[in-house]
């Protein structure tokens, strides 16, 4: 499972659902009262197991390492000087673009908007991205795995039949441009409906 920790909100109410019913966790870390942590928690449905208050910068980086001890893949979000332990523990660590310098530095992406329902865009891009990766590859495997014993001449003693260099480069060629253009199809994507038609009102 993957366990996504944020500290400040804006509209994630919305992202908070999207995650549970994709099966990640929220984790509330924050330095305010134990009071206010409670309160945000229960708007956002977070249970009160997952909650952290009056968290040091340590203590952030501290509940990073005990989750991803129990094998959990851990996605922080934070924009603070707080946030920059936890981030930089984290095994992606994402700030938003409006942050502190040293949040944007310690994090591995940058949300450009000052809205957790980026969060949710990034998700859904790096799996389309991910599945495109392992597309690829069983593609050109395939590809190469039929096609190399053929330039080779595996074909010649039975049936006679070889494959002259030029068509053996040219296909070499159509190899590696598939893959590019395959690749390039993430040029096209399109955020998740819900996730868009909320862009659009807001705008």
């Amino acid at each position: 499972r993957l366990y996504l920790l944020h500290h400040r909100c804006h509209r994630c109410w919305f992202c908070c659902c999207c995650c549970a019913v994709q099966g990640i966790a929220c984790h509330l870390l924050t330095g305010d009262n134990w009071r206010t942590a409670r309160a945000v928690a229960k708007q956002l449905c977070i249970p009160s197991s997952h909650v952290s208050a009056e968290v040091l910068p340590a203590g952030k980086a501290g509940v990073v390492t005990d989750l991803q001890s129990r094998g959990c893949v851990v996605a922080m979000v934070g924009d603070g000087v707080n946030d920059s332990p936890a981030l930089a523990a984290a095994d992606v660590g994402m700030a938003i673009g409006s942050g502190t310098d040293i949040a944007v530095e310690a994090a591995d992406y940058v949300l450009m908007r000052d809205d957790l329902e980026q969060v949710l865009l990034a998700l859904d891009l790096a799996r389309k991205t991910f599945r495109r990766i392992q597309w690829n590859f069983v593609w050109a495997m395939g590809y190469n795995v039929v096609m190399i014993p053929i330039a080779a001449g595996v074909l010649y003693p039975q049936f006679h039949l070889q494959m002259p260099p030029w068509v053996a480069g040219g296909c070499m060629v159509f190899s590696s441009v598939s893959v590019v253009l395959s690749s390039l199809t993430l040029r096209a994507y399109k955020p998740p409906a819900r996730v868009a038609r909320r862009e659009t009102h807001s705008e």
